[in-house]
């Protein structure tokens, strides 16, 4: 059984994580069947929305550190340091491309969200999470930095530098309501049901006019990186004037004048 299961909905795409046996820890094989399907998912016009958790008890406990999970056996004359740093290069662009897709992500969390789980999680672009949820970043107490995955770009643009130092330094574990409290979820659930509230979040974004959902995940995406508010106002401008010339301007107008919610095509 494949340790990844994808299954497509009506304009959704439902990842799973399904080692439950091993609370979904990652290893290299998983990161290139998840680097696949999202490869696939870049250029699927039909998909307009992804939802990403965990089978079983927890979303994910982070990297599978057994066996060749942190590079510990060489492998074709390359060394222990190589072999660690190509496996982190691989697994850093899993980060990059659930940003990087078109569809917005939603991140379905349950259990440990731990190590390498706490980047993938930050990575997506909306978090939904039941009260067992807890982020673990336990870098600091085990010897490493946490700048692990993005972590150290991802959390600070997320909650403030002055709050991720905090955790970070403190190597501490921050639980569901602590994350609802600092804004990293977009919804609390009740136990068991963040699946649920997930797919219901997901199902209220494929309402939304199709070119203005991924192009505002773009804008957001470049605006974290832009340089000044007058580079990224002539982005803004460029992606407004093409918006002027869609189906979806003209339906979104329509279904407004006629007091209806629109009926964007999913394309």
């Amino acid at each position: 059984m494949s340790p990844i299961t994808f299954e497509r909905r009506d304009g959704l795409a439902l990842i799973t994580l399904s080692r439950p046996e091993r609370l979904n820890a990652v290893t290299p094989a998983m990161v290139e069947e998840l680097l696949a399907i999202l490869d696939r998912l870049a250029t699927d016009a039909e998909t307009r929305v992804v939802v990403l958790t965990g089978a079983g008890r927890a979303f994910t406990a982070g990297m599978d550190v057994r066996g060749d999970g942190l590079g510990s056996a060489e492998d074709g004359g390359e060394g222990r340091v190589a072999r660690v740093y190509r496996g982190m290069a691989r697994s850093g662009e899993l980060i990059l491309r659930l940003r990087d897709i078109p569809q917005p992500v939603i991140a379905a969390l349950h259990g440990p969200v731990a190590g390498m789980g706490m980047s993938v999680a930050l990575a997506c672009d909306l978090r939904v999470a039941d009260p067992t949820a807890t982020f673990i970043a336990p870098f600091l107490k085990l010897g490493f930095s946490a700048g692990d995955l993005g972590l150290t770009w991802l959390l600070p643009r997320l909650i403030g530098a002055s709050r991720a130092a905090e955790i970070f330094y403190r190597a501490r574990a921050v639980t569901a309501t602590e994350a609802h409290d600092l804004g990293l979820l977009a919804t609390l659930a009740d136990e068991g049901a963040d699946l649920d509230a997930a797919l219901e979040l997901a199902a209220d974004l494929l309402k939304r006019s199709p070119f203005g959902l991924r192009h505002t995940k773009e804008l957001l995406n470049l605006s974290l990186d832009a340089s000044g508010l007058r580079g990224h106002l002539a982005v803004e401008n460029r992606t407004q004037t093409m918006a002027f010339l869609t189906e979806d301007l003209a339906e979104g107008l329509t279904a407004t004048m006629e007091k209806r919610d629109p009926r964007f095509r999913n394309r």
